[in-house]
């Protein structure tokens, strides 16, 4: 189905409110968006609504919405809820909306509302309005450099040039990812043209939300040792003698950052396919479903980059570890929340 403008949304929005609400006769959705800061003035009975209509759903476009509405001035006299509307809620934006306290619906029926009075939760309905084929991927393999560096320095603003030189992907792929950004929301500009990150958090949840460990090809095996610790230092002696570049990342590399929790399975970035010798050295059984050990040849090699050492041992970024910990087992949630936590606040 095709997307509707906002003047064309608010025969469907209206219905939407009369079925939530069942009050058909009070029921009042005006287009005020050329007068006013917001899109839609709803009343319903006794409630009313200040709406914003996005016709798309990413999490930047969310989180500006949300910016936004809670920028409108309030009024003693009359209480006005604020509502974001999309054609389809996603996941991420729904946990954003959720964060921020902020009520929506979607065209396609969903709806999470809250104000005086009134509770409407409503979860399940397809998407109406899916596009045909696969929609592009701002954290695909080679797109998510982009990403990387906006959030290696995310206070920082930085220009197409030192975004094609440290990413090391030619000016014309950078120009068009720096677009989408802008598109969808999630990046600022100054005077220059120069770019930063609307808000890392916004960013860094769709990073990861969008992001599959899977996709790298990943050997998985057991090497034998009393700990994750003994394991992770026995691998770094053994594979910093091959000529290869090698990073860890996921539950150890969390571990070297945060020192939050023991871990066992050890997961090391590796250039190129290991060798023989290395798994004799290791003493290596290929074991998937026991294994404390993963070698994982990356799908881009961009994964390497903003890598520092920590207590002796190559770690990838800390942002590069918390996408990699979305696919992890053990208590990878936690160690990603510590991370989070304590690397990845942002001013």
């Amino acid at each position: 189905m095709k997307l509707p403008t906002e003047k064309q949304a608010v025969s469907t929005v209206s219905d939407l409110v009369t079925e939530f609400l069942g009050e058909s006769g009070a029921i009042r959705v005006e287009h005020v968006g050329d007068t006013r800061r917001y899109d839609y003035a709803i009343s319903a009975g006794s409630h009313r609504f200040a709406a914003e209509y996005k016709s798309s759903a990413s999490a930047g476009v969310i989180a500006a919405a949300i910016q936004g509405l809670k920028q409108l001035p309030t009024s003693n006299s009359d209480v006005v809820t604020p509502l974001v509307i999309v054609p389809f809620m996603g996941e991420v934006g729904r946990e954003l909306c959720k964060k921020s306290r902020m009520s929506w619906l979607d065209l396609s029926g969903n709806a999470d509302i809250t104000a005086p009075g009134l509770k409407i939760r409503i979860e399940g309905r397809p998407n109406k309005y899916s596009e045909r084929g696969r929609p592009p991927n701002l954290f695909a393999s080679k797109s998510s450099r982009i990403a990387r560096q906006l959030l290696l320095f995310p206070g920082r603003f930085q220009t197409q040039v030192e975004l094609v030189r440290q990413t090391g992907l030619d000016d014309g792929y950078v120009s068009k990812i720096v677009r989408r950004l802008k598109q969808e929301q999630y990046v600022v500009t100054d005077e220059t043209g120069a770019i930063r990150p609307r808000d890392p958090d916004v960013l860094l949840d769709a990073w990861r939300n969008a992001y599959e460990f899977t996709r790298h090809r990943i050997v998985k095996g057991h090497v034998t040792a009393r700990s994750g610790e003994e394991l992770l230092e026995r691998v770094v002696r053994a594979i910093s003698r091959a000529s290869m570049e090698w990073a860890t990342t996921g539950l150890s590399a969390a571990w070297l950052y945060t020192h939050f929790a023991a871990f066992r399975v050890t997961t090391i970035y590796i250039s190129t396919l290991p060798t023989r010798s290395l798994f004799d050295e290791l003493d290596f059984t290929d074991e998937p479903r026991g294994a404390n050990l993963w070698l994982v040849l990356p799908d881009d090699e961009g994964v390497f980059h903003g890598s520092r050492v920590c207590d002796g041992v190559r770690c990838v970024s800390a942002v590069q570890t918390y996408v990699d910990l979305k696919d992890h087992p053990e208590r990878a949630n936690e160690a990603a929340a510590a991370l989070r936590g304590q690397l990845l606040q942002w001013d």
